[in-house]
């Protein structure tokens, strides 16, 4: 029995959430065996975007793909190094044990080379986060680190939580210590996925962290709340929703990649731009037949659950404009990544 037990509870909602993605994730497993080699490696590079996105950093989707492939892109040095780190550590990921100190350590070097002074290390000195100017959680004393940390390895090693549970309960005790001087927030990610992978191994292509940035601001006030509570039972219903959330997207996502035309690919192209009306969408792609374009561009798409209405209770309206859905965003990704 491990010396050190987080705070948290176990909620009928939690419970209910684990039986859930057990039930989606081996359905996913016996039903597509593994996800295409195209769906891995465009999930790979929206969790790296997303991830990085959540940390400020502003390369889009195809820049980071450009990135990947030793093309020039014009951003910053720094970002572009997120970028390159980010790839290195999730390629290196299945080589790591979760409840080991050291290779905790291995991977923030990995992630955090050319970024910081003190990456492979813990901090050396107190810390607080902020919320503008108002401090909103005070981590632990630099000198209780190593030995916080030794314990909630010690006790991921030992417990007999399921992986789903001991997956979150590790990623916000990770944030609560935040252990080292930066890249916390992609650390904490990027282990829980190292746990979900050890007990699955779809998870280790899943887009959870892109799920994580749509939601940004809950994610942060989740946080701040379980601070508040000292106990992290909230942030474990939060991600257990974004992994539900992640694999019915990624499962829809690989069903339609290889049935959507090319016509339809060229409208998520025009519409990852922005928002258009039909006629404007027309004008983009060159057509002028209305009834072509809405039966072989609008109508696949719509029913694909690609595109979306902006004013769906009024089809007809003069001001009816369209826009990507999330599993549109998704797909479009994915084919600008196949390129």
């Amino acid at each position: 029995m491990p010396s050190y037990q987080p705070p948290y509870t176990i909620t009928p909602t939690i419970l209910n959430k684990v039986a859930e993605i057990s039930e989606m994730i081996g359905r996913l497993s016996v039903l597509q065996g593994e996800l295409s080699p195209q769906l891995r490696r465009g999930n790979r590079i929206r969790t790296i975007q997303s991830s990085l996105a959540i940390e400020n950093n502003t390369l889009t989707v195809e820049q980071v793909t450009a990135v990947l492939e030793g093309k020039r892109v014009l951003g910053l040095p720094r970002e572009i190094q997120e970028v390159r780190n980010a790839f290195t550590v999730y390629e290196q990921m299945a080589q790591w044990q979760a409840y080991k100190v050291q290779d905790l350590l291995s991977a923030h070097q990995l992630l955090m080379q050319g970024l910081s002074d003190e990456s492979g290390q813990f901090r050396r000195a107190g810390v607080g986060i902020y919320n503008g100017e108002q401090l909103v959680h005070m981590a632990p004393p630099a000198n209780k680190v190593t030995q916080l940390m030794q314990e909630l390895c010690d006790w991921l090693k030992n417990t007999d939580v399921h992986p789903l549970i001991a997956g979150c309960i590790f990623h916000y005790e990770l944030e609560f210590i935040h252990p080292f001087s930066d890249g916390n927030g992609r650390m904490g990610r990027l282990w829980q996925t190292l746990i979900l992978y050890h007990w699955q191994p779809l998870f280790a292509y899943l887009p959870v962290e892109t799920i994580i940035k749509d939601k940004q601001q809950e994610y942060y006030a989740v946080l701040r709340h379980c601070d508040q509570q000292a106990e992290s039972t909230l942030f474990i219903e939060f991600m257990l929703n974004a992994l539900s959330t992640a694999i019915q997207e990624s499962k829809h996502t690989d069903q339609v990649s290889v049935q959507v035309n090319d016509q339809v690919k060229a409208l998520l192209s025009i519409l990852k731009m922005g928002t258009y009306s039909a006629k404007q969408l027309r004008e983009k792609l060159k057509l002028k037949h209305p009834q072509s374009f809405r039966d072989n561009y609008l109508t696949p798409a719509i029913s694909g659950g690609l595109i979306e209405m902006t004013i769906p209770e009024t089809p007809r309206s003069r001001l009816q404009q369209y826009r990507l859905t999330h599993k549109g965003e998704i797909l479009g990704a994915q084919i600008e990544g196949d390129k």
